[in-house]
């Protein structure tokens, strides 16, 4: 199975589409100058005695260890936004970073391309502390060879791999053990490039370096069924996994795709998550299905988001779970979107900000707020994936296999491909059933009359979708959607006979002959449900609606009393309806003192609470 992206898949979906300008105009607002800083200081290229201000601080400053790591993911942006989309303005910007580097290599003697000096390597060889110099480094390959994959940059594709000469030496001559000392301090993703420089250049060097760097004290215990994640710091072995896939998507090495699901096994399957999809505390793996000890102020790193969403992409590429897409939807709007790019607008004259760029974690205590970053004095790991995360929102929307077409995450969209040699396009739309367009300010445009305006008078509890098949010939077209989660009831399928609909393995499949203009009506109900925490006491639950989790607003942890309702009557919608958009926003019944539910990636800088005790009067437990 395939992944369908790029150019082939059109976002429509507005609120991925102003998370994607967002991401834009931040990448544009960043200078050459300063995403280089590091880069020209290590090559001598521009020697600071101090008298010279630097433009980045946080991790970028010149002082950590880390320096540099950023212009790696900033590359890799800017790649995946110029598949997308053609973007000219950032090819010509990330080409000259990319000359740049090629500048810098040839001043540091050619081969060494990297923001750090080449003894932070030698000093991890001989046990002496420094702060993951691999991970830094291999930010740089990321980027080089991301303008390579994506763009067709092959000046970027010559400095990674004059780049790989200088680890062929320095990995030369070492014994396993010693290599396995050195990768045991943090890798970050080095397998995945030289996967990716195999598939690029053909050059054995890159077959030696995959032996190299395989890290036998987690992989082997991987394939051993062995726990080795409880407790253990989370992102620095996804990278190292998503580098076993590549490695196998490359080579065909069944190990490496083993390795790869054995990792999702135990960090998904036999481990749970959160509500909103994410795992961790503190950045450490939670242990098996104990999440309920665990809710604190740093929550759900990220990287770790958008690293294990790469893993589900994997997963589901090789395997076809139902679960796979469902936890990347999860982790999309209760991740991706709740911690990176709010913007939410003062209303009435509220004193509070309107806009954050990046929350390293999504807290889910009771009672606590979102930290969000600045754009110039952080730059710490996650607001490097930040970039990555919201460059090109058509990732994740649509697989193929053969004539088989999945859904993956629902957004709108359209998809263009070949099946048995005929041209397709697949629309996906939802409709909104508003019976209006209407955006604020825009009350002097047309003002039509329609049907759905007064058919829903309120909130109407249903997810529509339509699809629309385009084909230059009909063609038999198996198109597979995800059953959610969320779903509170049957789903309905209009325009299509029952002979042609089956519900198997977490899929609604339609299977049919599709003519030009064929469409699909899809009738998912919507309602409030509960989630209950794992480790905690059965009547500890978060609430969602949709693929959203909801958080209430609160400074202080509260509790919610039953008295014999089901927990999920216990929200009721609340200012429903704003000019043409359904709100889906929430208030108790029923409780002494009311709270107030919005969707938890509109949260921006109020107090909130995600899990609930539930009471059946007021300081009694079940």
């Amino acid at each position: 199975m395939k992944a369908l992206t790029g150019k082939s898949v059109k976002l429509t979906d507005g609120t991925l589409l102003a998370r994607e300008l967002r991401n834009r105009e931040y990448l544009l607002e960043l200078t050459n100058a300063g995403l280089l800083q590091n880069y020209y200081q290590e090559a001598g290229l521009a020697q600071n005695f101090g008298a010279k201000a630097m433009a980045h601080h946080g991790w970028e400053d010149p002082s950590c260890q880390l320096r540099g790591h950023f212009l790696g993911h900033y590359l890799s942006a800017c790649a995946m936004r110029i598949a997308e989309t053609g973007d000219g303005e950032l090819q010509a910007k990330a080409d000259a970073i990319v000359h740049e580097l090629a500048r810098c290599q040839e001043e540091n003697g050619g081969q060494w391309a990297a923001s750090i000096p080449e003894k932070y390597l030698a000093w991890i060889a001989r046990g002496k502390q420094v702060w993951a110099p691999h991970y830094t480094v291999h930010k740089t390959f990321m980027g080089l060879v991301d303008m390579y994959r994506l763009t067709g940059n092959r000046e970027a594709l010559s400095v990674a791999d004059r780049f790989a000469d200088w680890f062929v030496a320095y990995s030369k001559d070492r014994t396993r053990e010693e290599m396995d000392d050195i990768l045991d301090f943090e890798t970050g993703g080095m397998l995945e490039i030289w996967a990716d420089l195999l598939e690029a250049t053909g050059d054995g060097k890159y077959r030696l370096l995959i032996e190299r760097y395989y890290r036998g004290r987690l992989f082997d215990a991987l394939l051993r069924g062995e726990d080795v994640l409880t407790n253990m710091h989370a992102n620095t072995t996804i990278p190292e996994v998503l580098g076993c896939a590549r490695v196998y998507e490359v080579t065909g090495e069944e190990k490496y795709r083993d390795i790869a699901l054995a990792y999702w096994d135990a960090a998904v399957t036999d481990r749970g998550t959160f509500a909103t999809g994410g795992q961790t505390l503190g950045e450490i793996w939670t242990p098996p299905h104990r999440m309920g000890a665990r809710l604190g102020d740093r929550n759900q790193e990220h990287c770790t988001v958008y690293n294990m969403m790469r893993l589900a992409d994997f997963v589901f590429r090789q395997t076809g779970m139902a679960e796979c897409l469902r936890y990347l939807e999860k982790n999309l709007w209760n991740g991706i979107l709740a911690q990176g790019y709010y913007r939410g607008g003062n209303r009435n004259g509220e004193d509070t900000p309107g806009e954050g760029l990046i929350t390293y974690y999504l807290p889910l205590r009771a009672g606590a707020k979102k930290g969000w970053a600045s754009k110039f004095d952080d730059f710490f790991c996650c607001h490097g994936t930040l970039v990555q995360a919201n460059a090109a929102h058509n990732r994740y929307l649509w697989y193929q296999d053969g004539y088989k077409l999945y859904a993956g995450i629902y957004a709108d969209s359209c998809v263009t491909t070949e099946i048995d040699g005929a041209k397709v396009t697949v629309t996906e739309q939802r409709d909104t059933l508003s019976g209006s367009i209407q955006a604020a300010g825009d009350a002097a445009s047309n003002q039509a009359i329609s049907e759905d305006a007064s058919r829903y008078g309120t909130h109407p509890d249903l997810r529509v979708i339509t699809f629309t098949v385009n084909a230059e010939t009909p063609v038999h077209l198996s198109l597979y959607l995800p059953i959610p989660e969320w779903a509170q009831g049957n789903i309905r399928v209009g325009t299509a006979s029952a002979a042609d609909v089956d519900k198997r393995d977490g899929f609604l499949i339609i299977d049919r002959v599709f003519s030009d203009g064929d469409t699909v009506r899809v009738e998912i109900p919507l309602g409030v449900y509960t989630v209950p925490l794992s480790g905690a006491p059965e009547t500890t639950v978060a609430f969602g609606y949709g693929p959203c989790i909801l958080a209430g607003l609160s400074s202080e942890e509260r509790g919610l009393v039953v008295a014999g309702r089901d927990a999920a009557k216990l929200l009721a919608h609340d200012n429903e309806r704003e000019w043409g958009t359904w709100n889906d926003e929430f208030h108790t019944v029923g409780q002494i003192h009311g709270l107030r539910f919005i969707p938890l990636y509109q949260v921006g800088y109020e107090r909130y609470q995600v899990y609930f005790p539930l009471l059946t009067t007021i300081g009694t437990e079940f």
